[in-house]
């Protein structure tokens, strides 16, 4: 990822969350699927969180399972500081990881490997990588979850999709300014369809391959690690 990107990111920090269920008309829903996949986690579970932002995914797992191991991966500095404070205020301890996690990613083992709407900013030969590694981070059989911003199959979706999320966005109170912010943001997304996602989940060695949610722009993507990795 470039620092660029990372530049964007700290600037946005500050009122991130704040914008989140605006920019994600389908909030609950969807960050509900993203959860729900995680639900047969066992205590002292280990998780890692890839381009963990404010820790809004794995912070909304930790608020209902303080007993899982937390690790945090982020570009961007300021983001893990929101991070930070969310894990203070819930009384779960996690390690944050400053760094691009697509180039350096934790080694882990973990039993599971997450993400919520970042993998899509990596370029295709970006994205294969950083799948392959997360499944080599994962316990046999352990669990990976990306929670995705996808593509139109065809052009013409693709301009449907854009179109229906600022219109949704602007009905649940997203200003220009927010939305302008977000488009700036979105100039570096590498988007691909639900199909485009499932087989490079596949390719990377991934088992159990499934799209458990799609709403618009958004999709909840799961698989399991191969027997042989670990």
């Amino acid at each position: 990822m470039s620092s660029r990107l990372a530049q964007l990111f700290d600037r946005a920090a500050t009122a991130y969350d704040a914008e989140r269920r605006a920019l994600i008309p389908c909030f609950d829903d969807f960050y509900g699927a993203a959860l729900a996949a995680l639900d047969g986690l066992v205590p002292g579970a280990r998780v890692l969180d890839l381009g963990a932002g404010t820790g809004l995914y794995s912070g909304l797992l930790a608020a209902g399972r303080p007993d899982l191991d937390f690790t945090l991966c982020d570009i961007s500095e300021g983001m893990l500081e929101a991070a930070r404070a969310r894990f203070a205020g819930l009384g779960v301890a996690a390690e944050l990881v400053v760094a691009d996690y697509a180039a350096d990613m934790p080694a882990g083992p973990y039993d599971a490997v997450i993400s919520a709407v970042s993998i899509h900013h990596l370029d295709r030969a970006g994205k294969a990588a950083t799948l392959a590694a997360a499944h080599s981070r994962l316990t046999p059989g352990g669990i990976f979850v990306n929670a995705e911003q996808i593509a139109g199959e065809t052009a013409a979706e693709e301009a449907a999709l854009d179109r229906d999320w600022e219109a949704d966005a602007r009905a649940l109170g997203a200003s220009a300014e927010t939305i302008a912010a977000a488009r700036g943001r979105m100039a570096h997304d590498r988007c691909v369809t639900p199909a485009e996602n499932l087989g490079l989940m596949r390719a990377a060695g991934f088992a159990s391959v499934r799209e458990t949610f799609r709403e618009g722009r958004f999709a909840v993507f799961t698989a399991r690690a191969s027997a042989a990795c670990g």
